[in-house]
C-alpha cells in the first residue's frame, strides 16, 4: 500500500473535514481516549477548521480514500479550554501553533507517516510566523481498567521530536467514554516546542 501525505487548506480542507470526523470516532475509541464518539458532536467539532482561516489539515491518502489526518490551527481559534492555561501563563496566544488530532488507521502505522504530519504542522507553523508548536495528549492513570497489555504511549516519540510536557501547563477538557452515562471531565498535559527551523 502506497500512501502519500498532503496539505489541505481552504475548500480542500473543508471536503476532508468529515473524513476527519470518521477518524476521529474510529481511532479515538482505542486507549487512552476511550472516546465514546457521535455524528453530531463530530460535525460542530470540525468545523472550527472550516472557520479558521489558517487551519491545515495533513491528509494521509490510500489513493484518494483519506486513511489518517493531522490537523493544526492558531491557538486562539481553537476551544477556549485549551486556551486557558496558555493564557493563565501570561503566553501570547497569536505565538503558538496549535496540533490538533492526529489519528491513523492501526494498518497504516509504522511507516513514517507521524513522522510526515509533524513536519507538515511545523512547516505551517513557520510560514504562519508562529514561534511555538504546541498539542495536548490524555492524561490516563498507570492502572487505568481499560489499559492494553503491553501498551506504549508515543511520549518517546514526541521527545524525539523535539516537544517537551510543560510541568503545570494542563487542560480540561470533556468527552464521553466507551459505556459511561455521560461526559466527564479529563486532563490534557501540553507538550511544547519552538518551532524549528526549516
Amino acid at each position: 500500500m502506497s500512501v502519500e501525505t498532503r496539505a489541505l487548506t481552504g475548500s480542500a480542507l473543508t471536503q476532508a473535514l468529515p473524513d476527519l470526523a470518521r477518524l476521529r470516532i474510529e481511532v479515538f475509541r482505542a486507549f487512552p481516549y476511550l472516546y465514546e464518539g457521535s455524528e453530531d458532536y463530530e460535525q460542530g467539532y470540525v468545523r472550527a477548521y472550516a472557520e479558521s482561516r489558517d487551519a491545515l489539515v495533513v491528509a494521509a491518502l490510500d489513493g484518494s480514500r483519506i486513511v489518517g489526518a493531522a490537523t493544526a490551527a492558531p491557538m486562539e481559534d481553537h476551544a477556549a479550554e485549551f486556551a486557558a492555561p496558555f493564557e493563565a501563563r501570561g503566553l501570547r496566544l497569536p505565538d503558538i501553533l496549535y496540533f490538533g488530532e492526529s489519528v491513523l488507521l492501526p494498518e497504516y502505522r509504522g511507516r513514517g507517516l507521524g513522522h510526515a504530519f509533524f513536519d507538515a504542522r511545523e512547516a505551517h507553523a513557520r510560514a504562519l510566523g508562529r514561534p511555538l508548536c504546541a498539542f495536548c495528549a490524555v492524561i490516563r492513570p498507570p492502572d487505568h481498567p481499560a489499559r492494553p497489555e503491553g501498551y506504549r504511549p508515543h511520549d518517546a516519540f514526541w521527545g524525539k521530536r523535539g516537544y517537551v510536557p510543560e510541568e503545570g501547563l494542563v487542560a480540561e477538557y470533556s468527552w464521553r467514554d466507551i459505556g459511561a452515562a455521560g461526559e466527564s471531565a479529563k486532563p490534557m498535559q501540553f507538550w511544547l516546542r519552538a518551532t524549528p527551523a526549516a
